[in-house]
């Protein structure tokens, strides 16, 4: 017999899958292995649920994500802060893996989230490769700054190690060049990403792997998905100021820098930067104008299939 739901709620742990239903109430666990997936899209397959929610969950939620997304199943990945706020707002102050699966199966059918767009293969590697060469960059700088502390024994150690992560950090470079260049549909908008003053090769790649929906949605979801767009803290006579938060971490870091290049080669950020402080803004406010101008800016070449004109808003 058909089990009639509509809003399924799964916490992921690094052993278990805990999946709770919102319509039936019903409760399962399964392992978060091969195996206990499997038997997760069975079960599923017998509901045929509307939506499918789960937290993001740094990693872990990658496999069974993908094997719901192979059956055509909608999954929506939410941040888990939007989970706890929800949570607390209904007064659920009490937290268990099988708790947790019901809140968010519950958030499901209160708020809609929309499934997400899940990743071709070609973006999860190019993603890995981004990962790991901003893992490098870090490593780098840590260890540039601790070669000066270093006990002279230490120094030389420290010195080989940098000479070690400078290779790796070129061999990923090219990498991901090459990775990018055979492709015909993404060595096109690489080209068209870098054809704007600030925007380099970084950049351009992580649009390509961390942010597909570039050139497919209007500038206000853009922003936000991205979290650049100022939110209202407002309430009564009281204002607050507007501010960012949320949306994807990655695309936002890089997205900084390239507008920090921008702010001072690109006439058109240049202008726009220097406006703001003439206005009295301050430069941190300032310049997450600026990226959320030039992510504006991005979507619409890409959404054009044109390169950067300075005249572009």
């Amino acid at each position: 017999m058909t089990v009639k739901c509509e809003y399924i709620g799964i916490d992921v742990s690094k052993a278990t899958l805990d999946v709770a239903s919102q319509t039936s109430k019903e409760y399962k666990q399964f392992s978060n292995t091969a195996k206990g997936i499997s038997a997760l899209i069975k079960w599923l397959e017998n509901i045929h649920p509307e939506l499918i929610v789960m937290e993001a969950t740094g990693g872990l939620e990658l496999p069974c994500v993908a094997e719901l997304a192979h059956t055509k199943m909608p999954v929506a990945i939410v941040n888990p802060r939007r989970i706890r706020e929800f949570a607390r707002s209904i007064g659920q102050l009490a937290k268990t893996d099988k708790l947790d699966a019901k809140v968010i199966a519950h958030f499901g059918e209160a708020t809609h989230p929309e499934p997400r767009k899940l990743p071709t293969e070609q973006e999860e590697k190019l993603t890995a490769l981004l990962t790991r060469r901003r893992q490098i960059v870090e490593m780098l700088t840590a260890e540039r700054n601790r070669v000066h502390s270093a006990r002279f024994a230490m120094q030389e150690r420290v010195e080989t190690h940098i000479q070690w992560l400078n290779q790796e950090l070129m061999g990923l470079d090219n990498e991901i060049s090459d990775f990018i260049h055979h492709s015909s549909l993404w060595k096109e908008k690489n080209t068209l990403l870098q054809s704007v003053p600030g925007v380099g090769k970084v950049t351009s790649a992580t649009m390509l792997a961390m942010l597909p929906e570039l050139g497919t949605l209007n500038r206000q979801k853009i922003a936000a998905l991205v979290g650049v767009a100022p939110v209202n803290k407002d309430s009564g006579r009281r204002q607050r100021k507007r501010r960012v938060f949320g949306g994807r971490a990655n695309v936002r870091s890089v997205l900084y820098m390239a507008a920090l290049s921008a702010s001072k080669h690109n006439p058109r950020i240049k202008a726009f930067y220097n406006h703001l402080i003439d206005m009295g803004k301050e430069k941190k406010v300032a310049l997450t104008a600026c990226m959320r101008k030039l992510l504006v800016i991005l979507n619409a070449m890409v959404q054009a299939n044109q390169p950067f004109e300075a005249s572009m808003a």
